[in-house]
């Protein structure tokens, strides 16, 4: 029996006059790469942003783990086992990578973010020497105490994925965590993401490289214009004509 970890189902929600989703209905088995491509304004990151508990869907339901997400607040989300990278990371300028990683974890630890918690770095040293492991796993070890704001975007997103790894998510979802990356960067990218799969964690990635798409993902959804026109392994949704058609162009 497949075992789903992420399941949506019937999910609506409109912005005024505009349907943004419509009857959407998915469901991430556990342990795999779920990719979302569509064009522009297809409702990609709304999706993500209702898996999250950042919008709330007119009609519908998001279980993650056999728990109702849907009503939610998202820190309650976070606290089960799910965490996100943002297409525009949100990192702590003006702190070091080390510290940028450790708040999260003190964080979660506590259950809420203090203004002092900075305070409390110092002591930490079962999170301190987990968030430096981590800085290693993605490379970014030489510039532990380096402030954050100086990193380029490509470090940038590795960093706020650090701070997302730190949590052990069970399901880590991504907003184009290639967004403005040099290729160099991206394939950087993709073998840190391969080996967080082969670690077992579930991944729902929404990307518009398809070199990305296609090196990374099991199954892959096509949003066009709120709606899911086409849904399979990578080799189907490529020879769909109507994703042809929607977004690759005909090309491939």
């Amino acid at each position: 029996m497949t075992d789903y970890v992420l399941n949506l189902e019937n999910i609506n929600k409109r912005f005024g006059g505009l349907s943004a989703l419509s009857d959407i209905n998915m469901s991430v088995e556990e342990g795999t790469t779920h990719a979302i491509i569509g064009p522009n304004g297809a409702g990609k990151s709304t999706l993500l942003n209702v898996c999250i508990g950042r919008l709330k869907p007119d009609t519908g339901s998001v279980t993650f783990a056999g728990e109702t997400l849907t009503g939610r607040a998202p820190h309650e989300i976070t606290q089960l086992g799910v965490a996100r990278v943002f297409q525009t990371p949100e990192i702590f300028q003006e702190m070091t990578l080390l510290e940028n990683v450790m708040i999260p974890a003190l964080s979660y630890r506590d259950g809420s973010f203090r203004l002092n918690a900075g305070q409390k770095l110092a002591n930490q040293h079962e999170i301190r020497d987990e968030a430096e492991h981590i800085l290693e796993d993605v490379g970014l070890q030489d510039m532990m105490q380096t402030e954050a704001g100086s990193l380029s975007r490509g470090d940038k997103r590795r960093l706020e994925l650090s701070m997302c790894l730190i949590l052990r998510p069970r399901l880590l979802l991504l907003d184009e965590p290639t967004a403005g990356m040099a290729r160099h960067d991206t394939n950087r990218t993709i073998d840190l993401l391969k080996k967080i799969k082969s670690r077992g964690m579930t991944k729902v990635i929404i990307e518009h490289d398809m070199h990305v798409v296609f090196s990374l993902a099991d199954k892959v959804s096509v949003l066009s214009r709120g709606q899911i026109i086409a849904d399979g392994d990578p080799q189907t949704v490529r020879e769909d004509p109507k994703v042809k058609e929607a977004y690759l162009g005909g090309a491939q």
